[in-house]
């Protein structure tokens, strides 16, 4: 059985993961100043200092370390931001990409060579469900591109998890913020690249302090705040106490997104998120409740 969280770890997880979902509203505003690319390099550039000077290398390999950087700086977030730049909503991008949860468990199956259970692919049907709920209601805030840019933003993430997986036992505070070593000179270079200097320079020189701050946010909140807090409950506590807390990231999500970007909630929005969460928690919560 899980071990019910103490008031005060409860709250900890919530705000958590309301940061995690709130963030997507974050990611838009600061889009508005700078390219998506510029905004991924600037964001775990803040991770990276003046932290690596303060916290110690953990124990893992230099090529785990930098495959993890590359699938989530670049992979993940560079996909995401890219995306979200007039491909896909914010609320609706907080739900798509928590398809990882399958990724992750698809990755994690071939490589142990376990077969997928029933109620796994009653729960990927529903959230596929949900997805192709989305594909058929495209339109100008959500396009084809920007959803297939946001289930490989998840595919990453996925690919992420478990290379944070092969690593073992480590601080994930460190780890993220090492691994961001190898994030930023790539997503740099491709800013530079696709975005031009010109393009930078002028993003750099016109971006106000709100944007600067919303910048500020995607390191220190979403990431060294977010890790930190999640990976410290996760130290005391089972994953199963835990882990359901995460299926609250895409109801902050789209409910921040409706409240302060006024997205729109219709019912077939509504009803892809319906399905996708309850693909969701039937896939994370039905080994509970089998349980004896």
């Amino acid at each position: 059985m899980s071990t019910p969280l103490p008031l005060r770890y409860f709250l900890l997880a919530l705000a958590v993961v309301a940061v995690w979902g709130t963030n997507f509203v974050v990611i838009k505003l600061a889009l508005v100043h700078f390219p998506p690319l510029l905004l991924a390099t600037l964001r775990f550039a803040l991770v990276l200092l003046p932290m690596v000077f303060f916290v110690p290398r953990p124990a893992a390999r230099w090529g785990n370390l930098a495959a993890y950087g590359v699938l989530i700086g670049v992979g993940q977030f560079g996909l995401l931001y890219l995306a979200m730049q007039g491909q896909i909503s914010p609320g609706l991008a907080s739900l798509v990409v928590q398809t990882q949860v399958f990724f992750t468990i698809a990755m994690a199956m071939r490589s142990t060579q376990e077969r997928v259970q029933a109620f796994q692919w009653w729960a990927l049907l529903l959230a596929a469900s949900g997805i192709g709920v989305i594909l058929l209601h495209t339109d100008g805030s959500t396009t084809p591109l920007g959803l297939a840019m946001v289930l490989l933003a998840a595919l990453s993430w996925a690919g992420g998890n478990t290379a944070s997986r092969m690593a073992g036992k480590v601080n994930m505070l460190a780890y993220v913020v090492w691994s961001s070593l190898f994030a930023v000179p790539l997503l740099g270079l491709l800013s530079l690249v696709f975005d031009g200097p010109g393009a930078l320079g002028a993003s750099l020189q016109h971006a106000d302090a709100a944007s600067w701050l919303a910048v500020g946010w995607q390191a220190w909140g979403n990431t060294l705040f977010g890790y930190a807090a999640w990976g410290w409950l996760l130290a005391r506590y089972p994953a199963a106490t835990i882990s359901p807390m995460a299926l609250l990231v895409p109801v902050f999500g789209m409910g921040a997104s409706a409240w302060w970007l006024g997205e729109a909630l219709p019912g077939w929005k509504l009803a892809a998120a319906g399905l996708v969460l309850l693909g969701l928690a039937l896939n994370l919560l039905w080994p509970r409740w089998r349980r004896p």
